[in-house]
């Protein structure tokens, strides 16, 4: 698949040359040759709906939540059954439940009365549904499609900016920066690779440079020290 045009508007340089940020990935790609979402899902349609519920929230709380939930509702049709009340039972645990309940329900109506009840695979159509924006629909192209997009969360805008592979003062500009530089071999998992390795390495309050891959290519200046 091409790559998405991107604006002219100009981007902050990358602080690494093209052979350095492929290194990168090459040394991620060999820790874990098939990286995957740590949402869990049955189908495009639970997919999108785990990804609009995880918004403020954890993918651990999500996936609580969602368990009892996706055994009785894995279509739009099941879900628009289970009304929106019930809909809050499931998913009370998760921040803003409430709005995100009736959302869940309005996206799922249109997919009925727009799609056939099918998740279509391209941006637009995906953004039109109620409480999915940029980053969700990214999400949803990428895992459910195959598609190399680049949805920037909290911990992919921190990676970026600290490795300087993709200095960005926004997630959009980050996001346009990522996909300039990233290799093509690279595209389709660089949105997991990089998740995870904010997550669980690039840690924002303490990050674990002394355990991490690509310490030693990272530009990032306040790199964390071995304990004595």
């Amino acid at each position: 698949m091409a790559r998405p045009k991107l604006p002219r508007s100009k981007l902050p340089r990358p602080k690494l040359t093209r052979s350095l940020i492929a290194e990168i990935f090459a040394r991620w790609q060999k820790m874990d040759p098939e990286p995957k979402t740590e949402l869990n899902y049955h189908n495009p349609y639970t997919l999108v709906v785990a990804v609009a519920l995880s918004a403020q929230a954890t993918d651990v709380g999500v996936n609580k939540a969602t368990k009892a939930l996706f055994e009785r509702a894995d279509t739009p049709q099941k879900m628009l059954e289970i009304g929106e009340d019930r809909l809050r039972d499931y998913i009370k645990t998760i921040g803003l439940y409430k709005t995100k309940a009736k959302n869940v329900i309005g996206l799922s109506q249109r997919l009925v009365d727009v799609y056939a009840g099918q998740v279509p695979d391209n941006r637009d159509d995906l953004e039109s549904l109620p409480g999915v924006g940029r980053k969700t629909a990214n999400v949803v192209l990428n895992v459910a499609f195959g598609q190399p997009t680049m949805a920037v969360d909290t911990h992919i805008f921190r990676v970026g900016n600290r490795t300087g592979m993709a200095p960005g003062k926004n997630p959009l500009q980050v996001e346009l920066n990522l996909l300039k530089v990233i290799p093509q071999e690279y595209a389709v998992h660089a949105h997991h690779w990089l998740i995870l390795h904010g997550r669980y390495t690039c840690k924002a309050r303490k990050p674990m440079c002394q355990n991490c891959v690509i310490a030693d290519i990272c530009k990032f200046k306040d790199k964390t020290k071995p304990a004595d």
